[in-house]
């Protein structure tokens, strides 16, 4: 498991979890958006325009 704190959020990703590949974007404890990294859509959730952000920024930085 993963966990990387940005803004506010914790990005949370499991090695082998389901496909398709995605990261659990959480605040307070509480699932904000599930997103799919593969799609760059939400599964569950709505992701602000912060929240987007910070998940480009992960991947382009290669922790996503």
């Amino acid at each position: 498991m993963t966990r990387i704190r940005r803004g506010g959020y914790v990005f949370v990703t499991w090695l082998g979890d389901h496909p398709p590949r995605h990261v659990h974007v959480l605040r307070d404890e509480r699932l904000i958006v599930k997103w799919n990294l593969e799609e760059h859509r939400p599964m569950y959730g709505i992701a602000s325009s912060q929240v987007l952000r910070l998940i480009a920024e992960l991947e382009s930085a290669g922790r996503l």
